[in-house]
């Protein structure tokens, strides 16, 4: 906070979200405002001309006068970081909306202040360093227990010097823990609550190449379309294409510690839907409630819409929080379209020139700069940890046009393109990812694969590729002139080209067994599929008819696989090679002079 904090203004202008106030001295783009002594609206100076302050009010604006006092707080939109955080639903600003609505019902009041962390809450503090040593930025010093995750505490960033004193013990996040002389002989106090501004990255020792796959449960992902930790994906597609759906199983059974989830501007009933479900959704891994793992920020689309980008910035602020403590974390965007269409509105009440779509020139470098925050990183402090964050965004384009500015922006600064399709949705093939148009540049996965999981992750992604996409090229011949009519070994990759969508792609929610595949079963079922394709091409190319290998009794099982095994019955895959076995020893009998 500068020098003159709770320096006066006037209102001037009044623009929807938008005003102008004249009277500021030494104000600053970001500066945090209170509008209006009787409403107390929360403003965010973004513009200065000529000394005159251009504010985006996050709050809705009617009743509002002209010549309204205006107080700069002098700091940035900062957000609260400590313990607390989890399990918690914030508003794009942090205000915390479960508390907003003890106090004042289903609707929020104009003008609510409310901490974003609940100060009454004592926390169990066990601090892991002693008096007299010496910290630097980012050192752990001690930690509480939140759920089921430590909660470490960190020395802020830019602070060095001497514990002077220490001290274990139950406290509120206000009370002071220890206390720290720095360089200058000063003595500092510090609690557990600490602040950080949103539009300002948190600082890190190095960056790191991503090389470790983030597995989802969802086989088109883990096997066709990977994401590395640390990675960035766009999830582009038109209304109902199942964008929320993608979203929720990837909060529900991605391997990450933390899970921001942020509703940017999406209806209200999807968070709602969100509220309603996860309380009683348990973590795979620990078989703890999901919630104590997710940060919820909900700015719905019946909320200002200037709030929405301070929410994407909220919830990468809070993500690398996290990640500095040396977890993988998992944020999740929904959407970013609607921010785009809040930032279309706020520059056209700024009156500037627009670029295609009515979006502003500056959208590229907004985008980037949400996007580059993502990575895998060794962070500051000791002991030496490393940490990540991955972004996955989904895009709303108007009618599925993946050439719209904000889809074609966000291709820019994302590895990964997981392009949801209208037709295949519709069908309900879900997820409705379409093979052809998405695409993943993480090649450097398949060293974890291999050592760690099963061998044949790579060869069984290109095989599968090259098997979909020769069936797409297929698919326009077989239409005019029959399938039936194709050489058989084309016959055969139309046929497995549909057995992989229905018995490997298609994953179903409302099976036990199917609904997250580990990446062990998503080997086993593709190395199944492509042992039986392997000995059906050798046995056509021989002269087996093709209706011999498409009426074997293998096929059913082979389509049944995914529903019927579990993660606890990953044996029964050997059984399904043994039948395959015997059904081409079978096929051998009957051909014999051809085999």
């Amino acid at each position: 906070m500068r020098d003159d904090a709770g320096v006066k203004g006037v209102i001037t202008s009044i623009n929807g979200s938008v005003i102008k106030v004249e009277g500021f001295h030494n104000q600053a783009v970001g500066d945090m405002v209170e509008v209006s002594l009787d409403l107390h609206l929360t403003g965010e100076i973004i513009k200065i001309i000529d000394n005159v302050s251009i504010i985006q009010c996050y709050e809705e604006t009617a009743g509002l006068n002209l010549n309204a006092i205006v107080t700069n707080h002098c700091y940035p939109l900062s957000m609260e970081l400590g313990p607390g955080m989890l399990n918690s639903i914030f508003d794009g600003i942090q205000r915390p909306l479960t508390s907003i609505a003890d106090m004042t019902g289903d609707f929020i009041d104009r003008g609510m202040s409310v901490d974003a962390l609940n100060r009454k809450t004592m926390w169990d503090f066990n601090p892991t360093i002693n008096e007299g040593s010496q910290v630097k930025a980012g050192d752990i010093i001690g930690y509480v227990h939140e759920f089921s995750l430590e909660h470490k505490i960190m020395v802020p960033p830019n602070i060095s010097g001497v514990i002077q004193e220490i001290k274990p013990g139950k406290f509120t996040l206000t009370d002071v823990i220890y206390k720290i002389k720095d360089s200058r002989g000063e003595l500092r106090e510090f609690s557990l609550l600490t602040k950080w501004p949103i539009r300002s990255p948190r600082p890190v020792k190095k960056r790191k190449i991503p090389q470790r796959p983030l597995l989802t449960g969802t086989r088109v992902f883990d096997l066709l379309f990977p994401v590395a930790r640390g990675g960035v994906v766009a999830v582009p597609g038109g209304f109902g294409t199942g964008k929320t759906v993608v979203q929720h199983s990837l909060a529900k059974f991605a391997d990450a510690d933390v899970i921001v989830y942020i509703g940017c501007g999406e209806r209200g009933n999807e968070m709602a839907d969100l509220l309603n479900t996860f309380p009683f959704l348990e973590d795979p891994v620990n078989n703890r409630p999901l919630m104590e793992r997710t940060i919820m920020i909900a700015n719905t689309s019946n909320m200002p819409v200037s709030a929405r980008e301070a929410s994407i910035f909220s919830g990468i602020t809070m993500a690398e929080y996290w990640r500095d403590m040396g977890n993988h974390v998992l944020l999740l965007a929904d959407s970013t379209s609607r921010w785009a269409e809040a930032l279309r509105e706020l520059s056209g009440r700024l009156e500037e020139l627009p670029i295609e779509g009515g979006y502003p020139a500056y959208l590229a470098t907004r985008l980037s700069n949400f996007y580059e925050r993502a990575g895998l990183v060794e962070v500051l402090g000791s002991p030496s940890r490393m940490g990540s964050i991955t972004i996955v965004g989904a895009v709303s384009p108007p009618g599925g046009d993946f050439s719209e500015p904000v889809t074609t922006n966000t291709k820019r600064f994302v590895k990964a393109f997981w392009a949801l399709d209208a037709r295949l949705a519709y069908a309900r093939h879900y997820p409705s990812v379409n093979w052809v148009n998405s695409y993943s540049l993480y090649d450097n996965l398949a060293t974890f694969w291999e050592s760690n999981i099963a061998t044949g992750w790579q060869e069984s992604r290109k095989v599968v590729s090259i098997i979909l996409s020769k069936a797409e090229e297929l698919n326009n011949i077989a239409k005019l002139i029959g399938p039936e009519n194709l050489p058989p070994d084309q016959q055969l990759v139309l046929f497995m080209a549909s057995l992989i969508k229905d018995g490997f792609l298609i994953q179903n929610g409302f099976n036990e067994n199917d609904r997250f595949s580990s990446p062990e079963k998503t080997m086993k079922l593709i190395s199944v599929i492509l042992e039986f394709y392997d000995r059906s091409l050798k046995k056509i190319r021989k002269g087996v008819p093709f209706f011999r290998i498409r009426e074997m009794h293998c096929l059913q099982s082979l389509r049944r696989a995914r529903l019927d095994i579990g993660p606890k019955d990953l044996y029964k895959f050997e059984e399904i090679f043994q039948e395959i076995t015997h059904d081409f020893e079978g096929l051998k009998a009957q051909y014999e002079e051809l085999l």
